[in-house]
């Protein structure tokens, strides 16, 4: 979106959000007089407002300052055209704030104010909220989500396999995978050992047929190992109450699992259905999970970004370096977008099974005294670089023209490569 001159806005407001109720600063253009009211959050209430803010103007341009880039609030501004959000960072309104209230007092109707007073005064600072599309925005929110159900996932399975090591460690034994099918179904229907070696060889073997274990060595196995087992504890007051909660974190595990699916069945189609998909899908490591994150980490919005520091600086990849006399500190960005850096540095990770130069990098970095997480996002680094050219040349990686360029700039890496190789 363009910027617009101040005099192209028939009004500057600020709104410091709030879960029940906003506080609105509005000025008009050509009036010193600051007007302030409370807003509620209500769609009746926000769209009266709205409409006769709408009236009042004439349908021209107001810009609105904002602590918010999504949100509730964000998308019932958004319905309006003649609304031009201005998201504020939050740190900076704290320290703008804190620069005329040393004693650190705050409020909501001065927070509005202040908000009013870096459009009015700093607006040429600030970039104006520009959404890509639907379908892009779909599929953020649809990869962001499907993140954070696979957290839920980790947790469950960890209290999961915390428990059963109270009472029945067999089971961690003897499935590897915790997050399936076959593993909720098997402590639902067995939650602990006794139960399981009640019941009869045939039941059991029937059982892992039914979960498509095919091979009868290996399922005579499992039932010998199930029959011979030894009891952690006998003790009814340990068993019987860890077993119910394996029994309730089971069916927790259950919908998480089907909710990841119903994600996936969701993602794969916006992703595949985007032109810039292909730039991503072909990536080492990316897959099914990683691609559509990528494609929503780089967006729709080619000129947003001058250059792939601006890319890694926003990500949180990029160190920042902080000097004072002779005194210089290096440290990781603490503010960025926390999942987009996520995405970055959990592909960098996956990229070093599929790429030889991306694990040989790795290993040079740990040489170098780096940790496991320093060294995965110094690989991160290094791949926001490559696949920001892709992006802007809309070419598709290849691994050996990019091996071809680290030759003829007599990268140290390729002398690693072929150390390694």
């Amino acid at each position: 979106m363009p910027h617009l001159a101040p005099e192209a806005f028939a009004a500057f407001v600020g709104i410091d959000w709030a879960d029940a109720q906003h506080d609105v600063c509005l000025q008009a253009v050509g009036s010193t007089t600051q007007e302030c009211s409370p807003l509620d959050h209500t769609p009746e209430a926000i769209d009266a407002w709205a409409r006769a803010l709408q009236e009042r103007f004439a349908g021209r341009p107001v810009a609105v300052g904002l602590e918010l880039n999504k949100g509730p609030l964000v998308y019932a501004l958004r319905k309006y055209d003649f609304f031009v959000l201005f998201p504020i960072n939050p740190g900076a309104l704290a320290k703008y704030r804190a620069a005329f209230t040393p004693s650190h007092a705050k409020n909501d109707p001065t927070d509005a104010e202040l908000q009013l007073e870096l459009l009015l005064k700093h607006r040429d600072k600030l970039q104006p909220l520009n959404p890509q599309s639907p379908a892009m925005r779909a599929l953020a929110q649809l990869v962001e989500h499907r993140r954070r159900v696979i957290g839920d996932k980790v947790r469950v399975t960890n209290r999961l396999t915390s428990t059963l090591k109270n009472y029945f460690p067999h089971g961690l034994q003897w499935f590897e995978d915790k997050d399936t099918l076959l593993f909720c179904d098997f402590l639902a229907q067995w939650p602990a050992l006794k139960a399981a070696q009640l019941a009869r060889r045939t039941t059991l073997a029937d059982f892992f047929r039914t979960h498509h274990v095919r091979y009868s060595n290996v399922i005579d196995r499992c039932i010998q190992a199930i029959k011979r087992a030894t009891p952690l504890t006998t003790d009814e007051g340990v068993i019987v109450p860890h077993a119910l909660l394996v029994q309730a974190l089971v069916a927790q595990l259950r919908v998480i699992l089907q909710a990841i699916t119903d994600f996936d069945h969701a993602i794969a189609p916006r992703a595949q259905s985007h032109p810039d998909f292909s730039l991503f899908a072909a990536l080492p490591g990316a897959g099914a999970v990683f691609a559509p994150r990528l494609l929503v980490a780089f967006g729709e919005h080619r000129e947003r970004y001058a250059s792939a520091e601006e890319r890694q600086k926003y990500a949180g990849i990029a160190p920042v370096t902080e000097r004072s006399g002779n005194k210089t500190w290096v440290h990781w960005r603490w503010q960025c977008p926390t999942f987009l850096r996520q995405t970055f540095v959990e592909w960098a990770a996956a990229s070093m099974r599929h790429s030889f130069w991306a694990r040989v990098y790795y290993q040079q970095q740990r040489e170098k005294g780096k940790s496991h997480q320093a060294a995965v996002r110094a690989l991160a680094f290094k791949w926001i670089r490559i696949l920001y050219r892709c992006w802007q040349e809309r070419t598709s990686y290849d691994e050996s023209v990019y091996l071809q360029a680290l030759h003829h700039r007599g990268s140290s890496l390729i002398q690693k490569l072929a150390q390694a190789s």
